[in-house]
């Protein structure tokens, strides 16, 4: 009888035992972690690389069909503000963390991933119908600066009036290259405008004979794209020099992917995966997968120039 009561005691603490750590395995195998090639998570991107990264999103689905990405695409500051507080796994941006970032996850005990994944450019783009497709980079600094506010100043004859500059967006990464990189932190002209997406940009200056628009050369770069050659059909992309000397013609190329890389093209910035992953999730797995051999071959079709991949540059002599 002894034995009976001791035995029962001992199945009712075992099946506690088993239901415990039944309990425990469904609350860790509840939860789903990602991995590299797994998983759902979300990611922010600076707009004026939209077109870019939704090829690599598309692509590195469909090699993980298990992989689900899902991108928000939005101002520089914006995107910079959804990684510092855990509303991205990753962004996608055109210059490295500040100090003070860096501060921000220096607290929270996060140390960010950041990598190099292509090279771009800043575009100056006009309507049609205007002659002024080249400037020197004096003149493009003179304009961002105000001291030039109308086309007659770069051309007496121009029957154009005042000069219209227009970015993106408000908090635009283009935006703030050309404060931090052209003209050196001076404010904008008071005639500046922000259309809200690259698409409204571009329509807008296809439609107003004094803008100068400001976009990010992805956004008309692959000659294999349908959207790219609409845009460029409604708009003139202006060449720009790093002589000072108006009169050397050759010395104005177009940001496009050769003169980008031979560094000839002066309105050049980097772009950059920064990641906030302190393990090696779906975020690791996909920034891994844009900074190798399959990712920068996209780079290269998009027209941008890749971080890893070599850019041939050919030259035809007649």
């Amino acid at each position: 009888m002894k034995n009976s009561v001791i035995l029962k005691l001992y199945w009712k603490w075992m099946v506690c035992l088993l239901l415990a750590a039944g309990i425990f395995a469904c609350n860790r195998e509840g939860k789903i972690e990602d991995t590299p090639t797994s998983g759902n998570i979300k990611i922010s991107v600076d707009e004026a690389f939209a077109p870019i990264i939704d090829s690599h999103i598309y692509a590195f689905q469909k090699f993980y069909k298990y992989a689900k990405i899902n991108a928000t695409y939005k101002s520089e500051a914006e995107t910079v503000k959804d990684l510092l507080q855990d509303s991205a796994r990753l962004v996608v941006i055109s210059r490295p963390l500040t100090n003070e970032e860096k501060k921000v996850f220096e607290q929270q005990k996060i140390t960010p991933r950041i990598t190099k994944i292509a090279i771009d450019g800043i575009a100056l783009i006009t309507h049609p119908s205007n002659p002024d497709t080249t400037f020197t980079m004096e003149e493009v600094r003179n304009i961002f600066s105000g001291k030039v506010s109308s086309w007659k100043q770069l051309d007496p004859g121009s029957i154009l009036s005042d000069i219209t500059i227009v970015f993106d967006n408000a908090g635009s990464s283009t935006a703030r290259y050309i404060t931090d990189s052209v003209i050196n932190k001076q404010p904008l002209p008071k005639k500046v405008f922000a259309a809200k997406t690259n698409k409204a940009l571009i329509d807008y200056v296809a439609q107003n004979p004094n803008a100068l628009g400001v976009i990010g050369v992805n956004w008309i770069s692959d000659f294999d794209d349908s959207t790219s050659i609409g845009f460029l059909r409604k708009i003139k992309v202006a060449a720009v020099s790093s002589n000072p000397d108006k009169e050397v013609t050759d010395a104005y190329v177009q940001p496009f992917q050769g003169y980008l890389a031979q560094k000839s093209y002066p309105l050049r910035r980097n772009v950059y995966i920064v990641s906030r992953e302190a393990r090696a999730g779906l975020g690791t797995g996909f920034a891994s997968f844009v900074a190798g051999d399959k990712g920068q071959r996209i780079v290269l079709k998009s027209g941008l120039v890749p971080a890893s991949v070599p850019v041939r540059i050919i030259s035809i002599k007649e």
